[in-house]
Formats: C-alpha cells, structure tokens, sequence
C-alpha cells in the first residue's frame, strides 16, 4: 500500500499546499478518519521543526512531543480537530481548531490549557450493565451514566481521561462551525431547527459581530471562551 496522498485529493481541512508538489505524506489508520492530518505535515509544513520523515522520526523518539499527552506517536499518526499538541522542550502548546474554510490550524495554548482536549458527543447507546457507550468526534468511545446527549462537547484530562467539563447542545450555547460555508466561525445558538424525517436538522447562529448565520447542525460543536483563542 502506498505511503502517499496526491496533494489535490487531500481533505480540504489538510494545511498543506495543492500546487507545489503532486504528493504529500498519507495518514496512518487512527482517529479523525480520513480527515486526520498526518503528524509528519504538522511538522514539516507548518511548523517548520523538521525537512525530513527521518528527522521527524528522531524528534519523535525522544519523547518530547506529545498528541493529547501521549507521548509514543508516529509521524504518520492522524491529529486533527481538538487534539493538543505540546512540544515540552520548546515549552510550546497547541490545540487543532478549525480555520476559515474548514482548513485545521494551530491555535498557541498555555500549559495548563493543554492539560485537557474537547470532544463533541457524535454517538450514545446504552451497554450491557445499564451503562452508556459515548463515541466522540475523533472515535475516541468512554462509558458512564446517562449524563450527555449527541452533540454535547465534553473536557477530558489527557493524564486521568476523566471527563473534567460539560457543555450541553442547546440554545444559548457558544459554538464554532467546522465545515460548511461558515467553517472557523464562532457564535451562539439561536435556534436549533429540527427536520422532520431524514433531512438535516439546521442551527442559526448569532454572532456580537457580523450578521450571523445559519448551517446544518452536524456542522457545530459547543465550545467555551477558552476555545477560542491563546488567552487561555
């Protein structure tokens, strides 16, 4: 099977360039789906801390760069919406957070805010023992009682993957859109407009600046402030 991905069929919510070179690094099985953006990419291409797989490689066996506090990843690992990384040595931290078009970009967090990553609630059912199963965003499942609906987002601790935070789908709440035409936007819910039958429910969105809009439902996740930029 090949290790690359033609530049032009990449996601579009992959940062990297369609016109330079035909190929780019393909991603690894893992979380995000086919939208997770390889390791390798982060690296090379928009940090800038390696030119060379062979040199990601050695950064990456020294332990020092971490993808939601797991330390034992490969270049090709898929990160993608939500994840932190933190680079320890350069005491640098980031999260993944959806950009203008939907294109995954790096948002500088401070230490105590990598601490923890948001995942929205994309599936629930109930297990054997009376529990319930809960799928996130990234296909990361944990079990618990019935505390969280679809389309929740909750805070994990990435040492103790406790959950840490809660933040209902409903009216009112802050949210950012992650695909669609209003990708990297940020508002409040102001009506979540439900669809008889299989069509997609929808959600207008308010926003203090701009005249707002509205987009499919599946297309926002419930954020806080702390979300939204590095004043964490």
């Amino acid at each position: 099977m090949s290790n690359h991905q033609k530049r032009l069929s990449a996601p579009d919510s992959w940062p990297v360039e369609r016109k330079e070179e035909t190929f780019t690094v393909k991603a690894d099985a893992g979380p995000h789906g086919e939208t997770g953006v390889p390791l390798l990419i982060v690296l090379r291409d928009v940090l800038g801390y390696v030119d060379s797989r062979k040199e990601a490689r050695y950064a990456l066996e020294g332990g020092s760069v971490l993808v939601n506090g797991d330390g034992n990843v490969a270049a090709d690992r898929p990160v993608g919406m939500f994840d932190i990384l933190a680079f320890t040595e350069r005491a640098e931290y980031y999260r993944v957070f959806p950009s203008e078009g939907g294109r995954l970009s790096l948002t500088p967090i401070d230490e105590d805010a990598a601490s923890s990553r948001l995942g929205k609630v994309v599936g629930k059912r109930q297990v054997s023992g009376g529990q319930f199963q809960y799928t996130l965003h990234d296909g990361t499942t944990l079990h618990g009682d019935d505390e969280y609906d679809g389309s929740d987002s909750i805070v994990i601790d990435n040492e103790t993957k406790d959950v840490v935070a809660h933040f209902p789908y409903e009216e009112g709440a802050l949210v950012t859109a992650v695909d669609g035409a209003h990708a990297g936007e940020i508002g409040e819910i102001e009506t979540i407009r439900v669809t008889p039958g299989s069509g997609d429910n929808a959600v207008v969105v308010a926003q203090d600046e701009g005249d707002g809009f509205e987009t499919i439902a599946d297309y926002v996740v419930v954020i806080d402030e702390n979300f939204t930029g590095g004043d964490d």
